[in-house]
């Protein structure tokens, strides 16, 4: 099936309907100037910012997972309850859907088996944590993962976490949604849901197609 149309399929109603999908409420993620970014953000430490500009404020985040092998299959930011009149894969600048031979898609690609949404801001806040932990570690870094994310996604009993809010400077409110992504390793589209105003109503990253 075309992605695009089966995103439409599950994603148009402000619910899901599917018995092969569980969905949970994550929380609220932030953003403070509307440039949303999705990445690997262990391979890709400056991500460019989708072409569309978002709202600002805090916006749920649902996750939806296979039933099945219970990976993530998709992760979906909701801006409004508006309905939504048409669907877009989401692209940077520069990217034009009408370069795309069938099949292809944009996207971002994943080597960590983690994925994840911020704002471009707080892209910059990750990147500048990044920089203050190696400084003043030095050879004792042991990289942002384990400086940062682990502890997020690893607790103390050995249980692990699929998906956390991780926020990389104290005195800003910009957080990190970070997440496991399908079964792992991969390149991953997204796509914008419009209202007939073409604002965006919700945005929904693919890991796992699901008929």
């Amino acid at each position: 099936m075309n992605h695009l149309e089966n995103i439409k399929k599950l994603f148009t109603k402000n619910f899901v309907e599917s018995p092969l999908i569980e969905t949970f409420e994550a929380g609220n993620i932030h953003l403070s100037t509307g440039k949303l970014v999705a990445c690997d953000p262990l391979i890709t430490s400056e991500m460019p910012k989708f072409s569309t500009l978002f709202p600002i404020g805090d916006f749920q985040v649902l996750v939806h997972k296979e039933r099945e092998s219970n990976c993530i299959a998709y992760v979906e930011i909701v801006f409004s309850e508006a309905a939504i009149t048409d669907w877009k894969m989401a692209t940077l600048e520069g990217q034009d859907i009408d370069d795309l031979e069938e099949g292809e898609i944009y996207g971002y690609p994943v080597e960590s088996g983690m994925g994840c949404f911020m704002d471009l801001e707080t892209q910059e806040c990750l990147n500048h944590l990044e920089k203050q932990l190696f400084h003043r570690k030095g050879a004792d870094f042991l990289g942002i993962y384990e400086e940062f994310f682990h502890e997020h996604f690893f607790q103390e009993e050995g249980a692990i976490n699929q998906f956390a809010f991780l926020e990389p400077k104290e005195d800003h409110k910009g957080n990190i949604f970070a997440f496991e992504t399908g079964y792992g390793e991969g390149f991953y589209a997204s796509y914008i849901g419009f209202d007939k105003n073409n604002n965006a109503v919700k945005v929904v990253s693919e890991f796992i197609e699901i008929n």
